[in-house]
């Protein structure tokens, strides 16, 4: 470890490791990928990685508690999107990481 860096609190510790278990589900991982550039219902999504609007609608779910990924309704459709700019970040440094 680094001389400036301090452990962080247990809790945090904790969040930590609970955040970075959800980039342990390729499907997350895949859907997190699409909604890069642009914004998705789940309808679009399920067909994109042929699975069930089902399955997806849970990956969905876990994304959000973690904050990874926000919507917005139009109609009856719920469309998502990355939460913010951090995401995509965090997509590419790990893929930088694994191709070194």
């Amino acid at each position: 470890m680094s001389e400036n860096i301090t452990m962080p609190a247990e809790e945090e510790i904790y969040y930590l490791s609970e955040f970075y278990k959800v980039f342990g589900d390729s499907t997350r991982i895949k859907v997190l990928y699409l909604l890069v550039n642009r914004e998705l219902c789940v309808n679009d999504i399920a067909n994109e990685l042929a699975m069930t609007p089902s399955s997806i609608s849970h990956q969905l779910r876990v994304l959000k508690q973690h904050r990874l990924v926000k919507f917005r309704r139009d109609g009856k459709t719920v469309y998502y999107s990355l939460a913010d700019e951090h995401v995509e970040t965090i997509l590419n440094q790990g893929l930088e990481h694994i191709e070194e």
